[in-house]
């Protein structure tokens, strides 16, 4: 599926710098969560359906396979703020293990990184992942 994020640059590229890892974490779950709501829109089904599928593919436990699918296609910059962000995952919810909880957050960390400073690269990764799951389920 192609997919066009719609980005207004609203941070300048030094405002952007200053984001801690936890604030690229969040803007990466959002990101993150959008493609999979319009990745999951055909065929039409109930909105509970939708739901149901959305839920399971941003749970951290996904986000961390996610993560180890893409992890020999990034550059190194892109590796750091992976780890800053699996760094920064202090707390954690209680039915998680911590290094999975931590893998989820660099995994969102990058796609809030890469939605602000690089868009064509998230999308090129965004694409690899939904052709792996296309070989894997074919």
């Amino acid at each position: 599926m192609s997919f066009s994020f719609p980005h207004d640059q609203s941070l300048s590229p030094e405002q952007i710098r200053r984001l801690s890892p936890v604030q690229l974490s969040y803007i990466g779950d959002g990101v993150y969560e959008l493609w999979m709501r319009l990745h999951h829109l055909w065929p039409p089904r109930k909105i509970q359906t939708y739901h149901q599928q959305v839920v399971a593919q941003v749970r951290a436990e996904s986000q961390a396979q996610q993560l180890t699918k893409i992890t020999e296609q990034l550059s190194d910059s892109e590796l750091d703020i992976v780890r800053r962000g699996r760094n920064a995952a202090t707390g954690k919810p209680k039915r998680l293990d911590a290094e999975i909880y931590a893998q989820a957050s660099g995994f969102e960390a990058l796609l809030g990184y890469l939605y602000l400073t690089n868009p064509e690269r998230l999308q090129a990764l965004l694409g690899y992942l939904e052709q792996a799951s296309s070989d894997a389920s074919g």
